[in-house]
C-alpha cells in the first residue's frame, strides 16, 4: 500500500509539472488586459518557465546526490508550490514572470526525480508498467493543461491556474516526508561543479530565449537575438567539452556512450515537436478559425487523452508479451501522422467531430510510442546512471516542443503571407466570380441603408477577412503536414538501433 501512495503521489507531481507547461497558453489575453501589460511582453510568462525547466532538468540527477534526493525532491515540490501562490500574487508583468521562472526552476525535480522513483518502485521485469504509468503523466499533462486553463479562465480568474497547485503540492510534499527514502544505491557527489552549470545556465538559457522569442522579433533581424545565438553556440560548445574531461559532471554526458539512450534521445526530441506542437495549433486553431470558446476547445482534446491512457497500459502488456518495440514505436509515429494529414484537410465548416476523431489518433499514437521510448531510453545504463539518462531524455523532449513551436510559429506567419499573397492575387477586376462576390455584398449593405461607397467599401472589408481567414486556414492545414512530416523523416533512425550482424531487428531492452 505504501508503494501505490507513494506511486501515485510522485506522479501527480509530474502531471502538475507537465501541465504547468501549457496551462497559460489559454490565458495570456486575460493576463495582459487584467495586468495592463502587452501580449508580447506576456508571453514571457511561457517563456521563463521554458528556460528555467531546460536549464534545471539536466542537473537534476546532480543536484539530488549533491543535497540528497529525498531533500532536494521535497524542497523542489515545495518551491513550485510557494512560487505557484507568488505568480497568483502577482501585481505586475515582470513579477509574474520572476515567479514563474523560480516556479520552473522548482518544477525541473519534478519531472526527472519523479520518473527515477517510479523506476525504482517496479523489479526490472516489471520496468515496461513503470514506463507505461510514468508515460501517463508525461503525455496527460501538456494536453490537459490547456483544457484545464480553459476552464478556468472561462469560470473564474487567471490567478487560479496557479493556485490550483497549492493543495496538490501541499499534499505531495506531507506524503513525500512521510514514505519517501534515499535510494538504495548511494553515490558521492564529489565537489560541486560551478563552471558546468555556468555554462549550462549561459547556454541553455540563452538558446530557449532564442526559441522562445525569435519568431516574435522577426528572428535575426533583432541584436538581441543574433548576440544570443552567438552565446547560445559558444557556451553549449565549451560546456560538453568541459563535461566530457572533468571527474565530477553536473551533466554526465558520458551516459550518452549508450546507443539506445542516443537513439531515444533524438526520437524523444522528435516526439516532444509533435506533442507540443500539435497541443499549441490545435486550440488556436480551434478557437480562431472555428469559434470555439476556451472550454469547447479543452473538450476537444479529452476523448484523445483519455484513450491514450488505455494505449500506455496496452503497450506495456505488449511490450512484456515480447512484441517487437520497434513495431510499437512505428505504428505510434504513423498514427500521429496520419492525425497531421486528417487536420491539414480540415476546413472552415469542420465539426468539433471530425477534430476530436483526428485527435484520437494523435492520443493513441504518441501514447503507443510513449511506452518503449521511455524504456529504451533507461535499457542499457546501469542503475546508478538511470537519474542522468532519464533527465537528459526528458530535457530532449522539453527541447524538442521549443524548438517545434519556434518553428511551427514562423512557418505558420511565412505560410500566412505566401497563401494571402496567392488568394488577393486571384481577386482582381477581371476574375468574375471576385467582382460578381463584391457586388453581391454591395447590394447587400445598400439594402440595409448604406451608400454605394459604404456599401463597396463594406464589401471590400468582408471580402478582406474572408481572404483572411482562408489565409490562416491553409496556413494551418501546412504546419500540420509539417510535424507529420517530421515523424515520416524520424521513421529510419528506428533502424540504427534495431540493426545488429546476425541478429534478428529487434530493440534490445537489456536486462528490462
Amino acid at each position: 500500500m505504501k508503494r501505490i501512495v507513494l506511486l501515485i503521489t510522485v506522479i501527480a507531481a509530474a502531471v502538475m509539472e507537465l501541465i504547468d507547461t501549457s496551462i497559460v497558453n489559454v490565458a495570456l489575453s486575460h493576463m495582459s488586459g487584467n495586468l495592463g501589460a502587452t501580449l508580447e511582453d506576456t508571453s514571457w510568462v511561457i517563456t521563463s518557465y521554458a528556460i528555467a525547466n531546460v536549464i534545471i532538468i539536466p542537473m537534476t540527477s546532480f543536484l539530488a546526490l549533491k543535497l540528497g534526493r529525498r531533500n532536494y525532491y521535497i524542497g523542489s515540490v515545495i518551491a513550485f508550490t510557494f512560487f505557484s501562490f507568488m505568480c497568483g500574487q502577482a501585481s505586475g508583468i515582470w513579477m509574474l514572470v520572476a515567479f514563474r521562472f523560480l516556479q520552473g526552476l522548482g518544477g525541473g525535480a519534478l519531472l526527472s526525480v519523479s520518473q527515477a522513483i517510479v523506476f525504482e518502485l517496479f523489479p526490472k521485469e516489471k520496468q515496461n508498467v513503470a514506463s507505461a504509468i510514468f508515460g501517463v503523466g508525461v503525455f496527460l499533462g501538456p494536453t490537459i493543461g490547456p483544457t484545464l486553463g480553459g476552464y478556468i479562465t472561462e469560470f473564474q480568474s487567471w490567478p487560479w491556474i496557479f493556485y490550483i497547485n497549492i493543495p496538490i503540492g501541499v499534499t505531495v510534499a506531507a506524503l513525500c516526508y512521510v514514505l519517501l527514502a534515499e535510494p538504495k544505491i548511494k553515490q558521492e557527489a564529489g565537489s560541486i561543479d560551478w563552471t558546468g552549470i555556468l555554462l549550462l545556465a549561459v547556454g541553455v538559457g540563452s538558446l530557449q530565449t532564442v526559441l522562445e522569442r525569435g519568431e516574435i522579433d522577426d528572428w535575426f533581424d533583432a541584436n538581441y537575438i543574433i548576440w544570443l545565438s552567438v552565446v547560445a553556440a559558444l557556451g553549449l560548445s565549451i560546456f560538453i567539452y568541459w563535461e566530457l574531461r572533468i571527474k565530477n559532471p553536473v551533466v554526465n554526458l558520458r551516459v550518452l556512450k549508450s546507443k539506445n539512450l542516443s537513439i531515444a534521445a533524438v526520437v524523444t526530441f522528435i516526439s516532444g515537436i509533435g506533442l507540443f506542437s500539435s497541443v499549441f495549433l490545435t486550440p488556436v486553431f480551434a478557437q480562431r478559425l472555428l469559434n470555439f470558446t476556451p472550454s469547447q476547445t479543452g473538450l476537444l482534446l479529452l476523448p484523445g487523452a483519455f484513450l491514450a491512457i488505455g494505449g500506455l497500459i496496452i503497450s506495456a502488456r505488449l511490450l512484456q508479451r515480447g512484441i517487437s518495440p520497434l513495431f510499437m514505436i512505428t505504428a505510434g509515429m504513423l498514427l500521429f501522422v496520419l492525425f497531421s494529414w486528417q487536420m491539414s484537410r480540415l476546413n472552415l465548416q469542420a465539426s468539433a467531430t471530425d477534430v476530436t476523431i483526428s485527435l484520437i489518433w494523435r492520443g493513441v499514437g504518441l501514447a503507443i510510442v510513449t511506452v518503449p521510448l521511455t524504456a529504451l531510453a533507461v535499457s542499457a545504463l546501469e542503475p546508478k546512471d538511470i537519474p542522468q539518462g532519464a533527465a537528459l531524455n526528458n530535457m530532449m523532449r522539453q527541447l524538442g516542443g521549443s524548438v517545434g513551436l519556434a518553428v511551427v510559429n514562423t512557418y505558420l506567419h511565412n505560410r500566412n503571407a505566401i497563401h494571402r499573397a496567392d488568394l488577393v492575387s486571384n481577386f482582381t477586376e477581371y476574375n468574375p466570380v471576385a467582382t460578381q462576390r463584391i457586388a453581391d455584398y454591395t447590394n447587400l449593405f445598400m439594402s440595409k441603408g448604406a451608400t454605394a461607397t459604404d456599401a463597396h467599401n463594406m464589401a471590400i472589408g468582408l471580402v478582406d477577412m474572408a481572404i483572411t481567414r482562408q489565409g490562416n486556414l491553409l496556413s494551418f492545414n501546412d504546419a500540420y503536414l509539417l510535424i507529420g512530416s517530421v515523424f515520416i523523416f524520424a521513421l529510419p533512425l528506428l533502424f540504427m538501433v534495431t540493426r545488429k550482424k546476425g541478429v534478428k531487428a529487434q530493440i534490445i531492452l537489456s536486462d528490462h
